[in-house]
């Protein structure tokens, strides 16, 4: 009897399923019928709708809607609501994406990558709303979603301290129309003024996602993927000026709105930037959504996520974004001060290596991800070749050390020539005092920066760590960095792991570089102060390189403070041994930092599964070559003659005046554009245009 009702009862349920969604076949004003979750009924319920929360006009709402759908205007009855797309369970079917190309090489005629196009219509696409299991589930559930047995909360005994760490973190939960879409930024019952710490930050929100997913709990992550994702097609406007598709907002609130005097629904409101201090875009978050998602399907075994038409358009637009050609002549990002964690003026204008390190991850992560189709050739050949000129840029002219140091020490300066060793005019007066007694002979770091003329040699932690774990530095220069690290211990770490940069600037090159920002005081919040949120990565670049002692000892350290003092955002004073002046308490990327971290020491296997080892296959497609001792260093002058990795089974040069060849995997790489006057020597044969 019991398994004759079980079958009646999922019969029943499936019948139910087809019912709602032959109700809600409107790809608007409906909920998934496949959510878990019952249609919402007039009255107070909320229902799920995106909101600017700004006045916007009838034509731009038609607009918008025109331009996401990729839809004639006529399909579109007139809407008298000043919101727009309506979450539903219908996705889009087309995006239109700008022509930019790949800063790579031109695509001539190809128009595959810049129209990017989701086959198959509105019926073949997955639904925005994540689906709740309707099967009978004996795990306990909480606000972060469903237990995954393969990574199980009870697999590990929890302190006390963790115990009320995991209180405090799912007493951070934001839900969206019931369901959990992500943590805000603070949650301190005696702060009277939240400002827009009670908004949930992409960034702050990476520790929470992993602590969710490392304990077992995804809901809450794919909620919050799929939500922002949305939010991506948003119109970002500033004084009558749109960034470019592909911005992934900063954070988002979710409001309630009174529709009149009995209905009220949630709307999701998203700041691109318009709304910072600053105005600054965050260049930072889209590469860490790409970051995050690959961390969802490593951590759940769930790949289905990555491979739905509205995620694998929403990677391509934020890579189209990367990777659209420009004046620089450098393989690195160039952004403004105040796009990545350090959102306010600090002097890293330009090329700053924490933007570097997540740009050369979510590279790799998108490499990994992306479903390969004709469409999407073009794309990969692009982040190809990005991802070998960016590890040769960076791993050339960003590492610092004993040796390093000696040798800008005696640069030439005011070289003209294609030979130049010092290739970015660096005067050896701007190497610091400081540093030259504090590098150890053992250690070495990546800069923070390098710019013509510029070489910013503050030591920044996140950038730093980020390339251990990415392996954007050797594994020669990650042992290193690691090593550094320990022998400057109490300048790094002191009280309270980790300095965000060291030193601190002070004095009159505090007052020039900042502004006198009262905020960045030296040694306090962005200029030398201590971040808890730091100690994940932290741990995840010591279990990779082998030294988890250093993590524990961090880890150590950390735990006997953090709940004492409230779980604070930083800590001020050159060791860290003052809560910061301004920081909120119950910050909560200074939680979730701490239970990842405890939860990637307790588990290293899993925690191998977040970081990247080395990828000898770039080495190969690098367009400097290859040679016995390493690799090449870049110039003009190897141009003149291309001496080709063997081995290949053909040469090619097309209508673009490119050459590359085909390896006997069969793929294909692009050696190096060359000018008509040039000849190239390919395998004993000469060929000229």
């Amino acid at each position: 009897m019991n398994t004759i009702a079980l079958i009646r009862n999922r019969a029943m349920k499936s019948i139910r399923r087809i019912l709602i969604s032959s109700r809600n076949s409107s790809p608007f004003l409906s909920t998934p019928a496949n959510s878990g979750h019952a249609p919402p009924i007039a009255g107070n319920s909320p229902r799920p709708r995106f909101n600017h929360h700004q006045p916007l006009q009838m034509h731009r709402i038609k607009g918008i809607t025109q331009k996401v759908l990729g839809l004639p205007y006529s399909n579109f009855a007139p809407l008298t609501m000043p919101f727009i797309l309506i979450t539903s369970n219908r996705d889009v079917s087309t995006f239109k994406v700008r022509n930019c190309s790949t800063s790579v090489e031109s695509r001539g005629h190809d128009n595959n990558f810049e129209r990017i196009y989701v086959q198959g219509g509105m019926n073949n696409v997955k639904p925005l709303v994540v689906e709740s299991s309707h099967e009978d589930v004996t795990d306990e559930r909480n606000l972060g979603g469903e237990v995954n047995a393969s990574v199980g909360k009870s697999k590990w005994e929890e302190s006390d301290v963790e115990k009320q760490a995991w209180k405090l973190l799912q007493g951070a939960v934001v839900t969206y129309c019931g369901n959990p879409v992500g943590t805000v930024a603070a949650n301190d019952p005696g702060d009277k003024l939240p400002l827009n710490y009670d908004q949930v930050f992409l960034r702050d929100f990476i520790p929470s996602a992993l602590a969710f997913l490392l304990r077992g709990e995804s809901e809450i992550v794919k909620n919050f993927l799929l939500h922002t994702l949305q939010l991506q097609s948003w119109e970002k406007t500033v004084d009558c000026y749109s960034p470019g598709q592909g911005l992934m907002p900063a954070s988002f609130k979710v409001r309630t709105v009174a529709l009149d005097e009995d209905k009220r629904e949630e709307v999701l409101d998203p700041d691109f930037g318009e709304s910072a201090i600053g105005r600054v875009a965050p260049v930072d978050s889209g590469l860490w959504w790409i970051i995050l998602l690959r961390a969802y399907g490593k951590l759940t075994g769930d790949c289905s996520l990555q491979e739905r038409a509205d995620v694998q358009t929403g990677l391509k637009m934020i890579l189209n974004l990367c990777l659209t050609d420009g004046f620089d002549m450098f393989p690195s990002l160039l952004v403004t001060d105040g796009s990545c964690m350090i959102d306010r003026r600090m002097g890293i204008h330009g090329h700053p290596l924490e933007i570097q390190a997540l740009f050369y991850s979510a590279l790799r992560c998108s490499r990994e991800m992306l479903v390969v189709t004709e469409g999407t050739d073009n794309l990969i050949r692009a982040i190809n070749n990005r991802l070998s000129a960016l590890s040769f840029h960076i791993r050339e002219y960003y590492w610092v050390d004993m040796k390093k140091m000696n040798e800008i020490y005696r640069y030439k300066t005011e070289e003209y020539s294609m030979d130049a060793i010092n290739k970015f005019n660096i005067y050896p007066e701007q190497i610091p005092p400081w540093l030259m007694d504090w590098i150890p002979e053992e250690g070495g770091y990546l800069i923070g920066n390098l710019q013509p003329a510029h070489m910013d040699f503050r030591f920044f932690t996140l950038g730093n760590l980020w390339s251990i774990v990415s392996s954007l530095g050797t594994p020669r220069q990650n042992q290193a960095t690691l090593n550094l690290i320990e022998a400057k211990w109490d300048d790094l770490v002191g009280h309270m792991p980790l300095k965000i940069c060291y030193p601190a600037l002070d004095n009159e090159e505090w007052r020039i570089t900042t502004g006198s920002d009262p905020k960045n005081t030296p040694w306090s919040y962005h200029n030398g102060g201590s971040w808890p949120t730091l100690l994940w990565q932290f741990t995840l670049a010591c279990i990779k390189m082998g030294r988890t002692e250093l993590a524990q000892k961090a880890v150590a350290l950390a735990e006997k403070r953090l709940p004492v003092d409230s779980w604070p955002e930083y800590y001020d004073t050159r060791t860290g041994k003052f809560i910061g002046k301004q920081a909120r308490m119950y910050q909560t990327w200074t939680i979730a930092g701490f239970l990842t971290s405890k939860m990637l020491l307790k588990d290293p296997e899993t925690a191998s599964r977040l970081f990247w080892e080395e990828d000898y296959e770039l080495l190969d497609i690098c367009v400097c070559g290859l040679s016995k001792n390493g690799r090449k260093r870049c110039s003009r002058g190897a141009a003149r003659s291309v001496s080709i990795p063997k081995p290949v089974s053909w040469y090619h040069c097309d209508t673009n005046k490119r050459v590359g060849c085909m390896d006997i995997f069969g793929r294909w790489c692009l050696l190096r554009s060359y000018s008509p006057h040039f000849q190239f020597n390919l395998g004993g044969k000469k060929l000229s245009s």
